[in-house]
């Protein structure tokens, strides 16, 4: 009886270690990294903002709506270095690092500021791109606004979460700041006289101006820069951000960035 009891203690034990190496095992693909993870899943899927040309925007090619621009490019060459498929969900930019940081995304190219903020939460890319910061105002104001003095106490807009409304807040003394998350809304705005002027890239501003001309880009107001745009990942994964880097190294020594932003500004500036 004692051999039998002791052959069955036996076999739950077996039974015990070999379902806790299976667990160990799930675990362990768990906590493999991030590129792991992609390329066993053969997609990577990127978080944008489509609203803002020519980084990424809605455009009709043959027909159908796709989102196009240089950083959509850019995620493209990310995902055909990593040899897998790229899936691109747009959504409000103020939304975008909390999906980055539930998983819903994998990474976000979305003409992202790196500053000291959002580093504590998310890491990045080296930077890629640094433009200008200018305001966008209604073609009959040019005059109005020669410089920075001359914008006090103004109502200014910027899209919401992005260092543009740091600088409507912080640059342009007593204005009332309209944070939103599309920048079509604010344009809407500032055409319906709701707002006064739109803090944005300078490129980007260039191709509301084109698509719009009651707006102009003030030829007066220059904020500066504001230290760049790179690329998001999930905290801790740096052997993605290693990729996206090498990535962006060959995208900058054979030209292919500067070609990827001329084109998306010509595209963007099309009827």
């Amino acid at each position: 009886m004692m051999k039998k009891f002791s052959t069955y203690v036996a076999l739950i034990m077996v039974v015990l270690l070999f379902s806790l190496t299976l667990v160990g095992c799930g675990n362990s693909k768990e906590t493999g990294s991030a590129v792991d993870r992609i390329q066993d899943s053969n997609k990577i899927v990127l978080g944008t903002c489509a609203d803002y040309p020519p980084y990424e925007f809605h455009r009709q090619v043959d027909g159908k709506d796709e989102i196009v621009g240089f950083d959509i490019d850019i995620a493209k060459e990310v995902a055909k270095d990593l040899g897998v498929e790229l899936e691109i969900k747009d959504m409000d930019f103020s939304g975008l690092l909390s999906a980055l940081n539930t998983g819903n995304v994998d990474f976000v190219v979305a003409g992202m500021t790196p500053d000291e903020e959002r580093k504590k939460n998310v890491d990045f890319s080296k930077v890629y791109y640094d433009p200008e910061q200018g305001l966008l105002i209604r073609s009959e104001d040019v005059e109005k606004y020669k410089s920075i003095e001359d914008l006090k106490g103004m109502k200014v807009g910027a899209q919401k979460g992005t260092v543009q409304e740091e600088v409507a807040e912080d640059v342009v003394e007593g204005s009332e700041v309209k944070a939103l998350g599309k920048i079509t809304n604010l344009v809407l705005e500032l055409k319906n006289n709701k707002i006064d002027g739109i803090v944005l890239a300078t490129p980007v501003a260039e191709a509301y101006e084109k698509a719009n001309p009651d707006l102009v880009l003030s030829p007066y107001i220059d904020f500066g820069k504001e230290g760049g745009v790179a690329i998001a990942v999930k905290k801790g994964n740096k052997e993605l951000v290693d990729s996206i880097n090498n990535t962006i190294d060959r995208l900058m020594e054979d030209d292919s960035l500067e070609k990827f932003i001329q084109e998306a500004t010509i595209l963007s500036e099309e009827e």
